[in-house]
């Protein structure tokens, strides 16, 4: 962060009712970007191409029985995926807590968001060397990038109560979305092209998977120049103990005080059930096509590049429902449809593309919408003045504490050897989601919270 920008930065105590309205729509224009930029890891990598060209990898050096030895563990080759995943954001729960006590001690989240994107998107790019039998390479690489990006969304999160007010935040979280589901399309017909014409480049199919798992790694770095640029950080009182002493104690702190908010606590455990299922089926989906439906990549590339169409869409108009109808009871509407997409997806028939197409269309109207709004929701639920803490915590439900799923995913698989069983198994993530957030006030919550309550929500 520039001398300029720390001269110039507002101090925390001031609503985003005192900035100046050019200002603010600057600033959410420069967070729109953050979003722009990481998608592409989301969707380039952990949806599309890693899970199935690690899995490949890792069959590639297992033994006769298909296991591989990490550190002379015995596992599935066709779990090691999975369960990378599941590591990767048990590490993010040891990070989170701390950098979430140095952004709020010094107030200067912009430059732990830089650290935090660049170590993601440099773990990325060098996924380029993933070949042969590297298997632990990939789960190495997977490991930081995705526990990178979990430590830089607590950060990129906690700014949107600072840049829109209550009225907007639902408007704001939606575009922001919209923003990152336009960047995985664009990168994927890209992708599309380089994968498909591998040969006329003069490339081998692998070659052409590792460079398309690295450009999202260039493109995540290019892109974050922007929210870099534009965001302002909030200054803060400085005193207490270094961020990497007290990142725990503080954590408990805010659990602990989130127990004079039980309904926001209410909302966080809802929000954690279902937003495990969500973030588990978007992580496993080609694993499951591809092992399974028996699809080819071409396939999951056009199904991915056309959820990322329809999340746009989707995001938007999911946004303007929760105008009419209220965000829970939208975000309860989502859910009841992920389960009857999983209900489908287990039934699908083996090597029928079109079906697959059809999954993947409901999944896009309702992936961006059930997130955004989710986030947005939260951000009214949040104590003023406590916003990077408490969305730490909403982090850890987002990202860092989504392990419960792709390793139930993975045991199933592990267990039963049929994707079919595993991709079930999660059903019970939505409808007990679905059950915690009925329950949830959410209008007493928000004036619980001490912050004004919206005409709808």
């Amino acid at each position: 962060m520039s001398a300029e920008t720390a001269d110039t930065a507002e101090p925390a105590g001031l609503t985003t009712g005192s900035v100046d309205a050019a200002s603010r729509r600057r600033e959410q224009r420069g967070w729109y970007f953050y979003d722009f930029a990481c998608s592409v890891y989301s969707t380039s990598v952990l949806t599309v191409f890693l899970g199935p060209y690690l899995t490949s990898v890792a069959k590639a050096a297992a033994d006769a029985d298909g296991f591989v030895h990490p550190l002379g563990i015995p596992v599935r080759a066709g779990s090691l995926f999975a369960y990378a995943v599941s590591v990767s954001v048990v590490v993010a729960v040891i990070v989170m807590p701390v950098v979430g006590a140095a952004a709020d001690r010094t107030g200067r989240k912009k430059p732990l968001l830089a650290a935090a994107a660049y170590v993601g998107a440099a773990a990325t790019t060098g996924m380029f060397f993933l070949d042969g039998h590297r298997y632990l390479l990939g789960a190495f690489l997977l490991i930081v990038a995705n526990a990178s990006i979990s430590v830089s969304m607590v950060l990129y999160n906690a700014y949107l109560p600072q840049i829109a007010g209550p009225d907007e935040r639902d408007a704001v979280s939606s575009r922001g979305w919209a923003f990152g589901y336009t960047s995985g399309a664009l990168v994927l017909v890209l992708n599309l092209v380089l994968y498909t014409g591998h040969d006329s480049f003069g490339l081998s199919e692998s070659d052409a998977v590792r460079i398309c798992l690295a450009s999202a790694g260039v493109w995540w770095g290019a892109f974050t120049v922007v929210p870099l640029r534009r965001l302002r950080d909030r200054r803060v009182t400085p005193g207490g103990e270094g961020a990497v002493g007290s990142g725990w104690r503080q954590l408990m702190a805010t659990l602990r005080d989130m127990r004079r908010h039980p309904l926001t606590l209410s909302f966080l455990l809802a929000y954690l059930v279902y937003n495990d299922g969500v973030q588990t089926v978007i992580s496993q989906a080609s694993v499951y096509g591809s092992e399974e439906l028996g699809l080819d990549q071409t396939t999951l590339i056009t199904a991915v590049l056309l959820v990322q169409v329809l999340a746009v869409a989707g995001a938007l108009g999911m946004g303007r429902l929760a105008r009419v109808y209220g965000a829970k009871r939208t975000i309860l509407g989502s859910l009841v449809v992920w389960t009857l997409i999983l209900v489908a997806g287990y039934f699908l028939p083996a090597g029928a593309p079109v079906f697959f197409y059809v999954l993947a269309s409901a999944i896009g109207l309702v992936l961006g919408g059930s997130q955004a709004l989710s986030r947005s929701l939260f951000s009214h639920l949040v104590p003023h003045g406590k916003e990077v803490e408490y969305f730490s915590a909403y982090e850890m439900s987002d990202r860092g504490l989504s392990w419960l799923g792709p390793l139930v995913f993975g045991l199933a698989y592990q267990l039963t050897g049929s994707y079919r069983d595993a991709i079930i198994s999660l059903v019970i993530f939505f409808v007990v989601g679905s059950v915690l957030l009925a329950r949830v006030p959410i209008r007493q919550a928000v004036a619980a919270a001490g912050n004004p309550v919206p005409e709808r929500i």
